[in-house]
């Protein structure tokens, strides 16, 4: 389950199919919209890398201390490092669309 979710992160981060609210988008002027989306994208950014950097610092605590799972006794650290970095080249994915928004794949159709 880790693995799928962490794993499509990037994958729908890049091709813009996050849920998003918009039905408000058709009132606001334009130059809101790029400013909403740059912020939107510098909050994720921000936010996932630091999720990232906070995830691959537990992986190191659980490598130290041999943690393990229940069942297997399968050890847990290369799936945090995993999600950890998967964090964090997703937060790259974001800082890229908050930087130059013209390449988020969200604003082909025309909206932002």
């Amino acid at each position: 389950m880790v693995i799928v979710i962490f794993g499509a992160l990037p994958l729908v981060s890049e091709r813009g199919e996050h849920i998003v609210f918009d039905s408000l988008d058709s009132l606001w002027p334009d130059w809101l919209l790029k400013l909403q989306t740059r912020l939107v994208n510098l909050t994720c950014a921000v936010t996932l890398i630091a999720l990232g950097w906070l995830m691959v610092d537990a992986g190191y605590d659980f490598a130290s201390s041999g943690e393990t799972t229940s069942q297997l006794s399968i050890p847990k650290s290369p799936f945090i490092y995993g999600m950890g970095m998967l964090c964090v080249f997703t937060g790259f994915i974001h800082l890229v669309f908050a930087v130059n928004p013209a390449l988020s794949k969200r604003n082909e159709g025309g909206t932002v």
